[in-house]
């Protein structure tokens, strides 16, 4: 695109700007929903974008801070090809963060019977409180403030302070052992 065709542009925007942008629509917009599907978006992927861009070029269009060296076409899919690039790096990113993350959480293990009972047997090694109080917490899930009320202790610090004393005990039972020794 040279010179002159730009200013035609210019002032077609400016006094015909409905038809001169459905014009453009109609010419860029296919080539820009073929992109994003090839680079796995979708047609409201492709439009979002599309819209964008066209917004983009309007105003630098209409406040004079565009020259062309090459069709709208062109220019517009590059615009949106920069866009999609962007977006499918940030869409990368979360995926990766929300994987990472979910890697980070803790799954309960797949115990089977005889290994449940095996831990269960060390649980019971602790007496009456540490029993009740982990068993309600880890296996009925019940609420550190309803352990609190049930075991009579006057807040719910007590109750979280009694659950670690009983976890840390069971830690220094089952210390010595391996994850292989709850196996079958």
């Amino acid at each position: 695109m040279n010179a002159t065709q730009s200013l035609v542009m210019d002032a077609d925007l400016l006094t015909d700007r409905e038809q001169t942008m459905e014009r453009i629509y109609a010419r860029t917009y296919p080539m820009v929903r073929h992109y994003v599907r090839e680079h796995g978006g979708t047609e409201a992927d492709a439009k979002d974008l599309f819209h964008e861009a066209m917004i983009m070029f309007y105003e630098k269009t209409v406040q004079n801070q565009l020259t062309l060296t090459s069709s709208v076409s062109t220019y517009l899919m590059g615009i949106c090809k920069n866009l999609w690039r962007q977006e499918v790096e940030k869409r990368k990113r979360k995926t990766e963060l929300a994987e990472s993350h979910a890697e980070s959480v803790w799954e309960e293990p797949d115990l089977d019977g005889e290994s449940s009972l095996a831990l269960m047997s060390f649980v019971n090694q602790l007496g009456e409180t540490c029993r009740s109080v982990l068993v309600s917490f880890y296996y009925f899930g019940q609420r550190l403030d309803q352990i609190a009320r049930q075991r009579g202790y006057q807040s719910i610090r007590s109750a979280t302070v009694q659950k670690f004393k009983c976890l840390e005990r069971l830690r220094k039972l089952v210390g010595h052992l391996s994850v292989d020794h709850f196996k079958s």
